[in-house]
């Protein structure tokens, strides 16, 4: 009995199209230029939201729109931009410091350029780390001033608050943080024209 061998096909080693490898290549390079441009409209978006939350809170205590401050009551007009709020705190390890900075002129000076500083540098785009420090720092001090821990205020009320720790100034301070950190003036903003001026690229800490 004849015995008929079967032809196996040649199975040999084959190059990876380079066609193929190339258009994958531009593909996932095009989706992470993709992903990156959004991420900068993302953050950028988010600054000018945060700016604007800052630049109005400055404006209208100045001025008194008859938002948060009555028309008439506002800095501009002879009123207080920091006595009913530092007053009015009633919890927390600074109550009685804080009653004693209300309504002084070294206070009200330094809240109102905070705000107005903090509100123009997100805006436009420029001094970002600078911004993230000095809203760092005053969010905490706002943060302590209604002391979210706390269940009672020290009259004995109930303080109302809804979270033991975290509350929306907390929020704002990681913002700030992270918009700097992220280098969110250079969409929409002015960041890259200021990172070149002569001065800002030799004092970094400035961008």
């Amino acid at each position: 009995m004849a015995v008929h061998g079967h032809p196996h096909r040649y199975r040999g080693f084959r190059f990876p199209s380079l066609s193929k490898a190339g258009t994958a290549t531009a593909s996932a390079d095009a989706t992470t230029a993709a992903a990156t441009a959004t991420r900068a409209y993302v953050f950028a978006g988010l600054r000018l939201l945060t700016g604007f939350v800052f630049l109005w809170a400055f404006l209208d205590k100045t001025f008194g729109f008859g938002y948060a401050t009555p028309s008439g009551k506002g800095w501009i007009d002879g009123g207080s931009p920091t006595k009913g709020f530092l007053s009015g705190v009633a919890v927390g390890p600074m109550e009685s410091t804080f009653h004693d900075w209300a309504g002084a002129a070294w206070a009200n000076w330094l809240f109102m350029l905070g705000l107005g500083g903090i509100g123009l540098a997100l805006i436009a785009g420029i001094g970002l780390r600078l911004a993230a420090v000095a809203g760092t720092a005053m969010m905490a001090l706002m943060w302590i001033a209604e002391w979210p821990p706390a269940r009672h205020l020290s009259d004995g009320s109930a303080s109302m608050s809804t979270n033991p720790f975290a509350d929306y100034h907390l929020v704002y301070a990681v913002v700030l943080i992270a918009l700097a950190a992220a280098g969110a003036g250079a969409t929409w903003g002015l960041g890259r024209a200021w990172a070149r001026l002569p001065f800002v690229s030799r004092n970094r800490w400035l961008l």
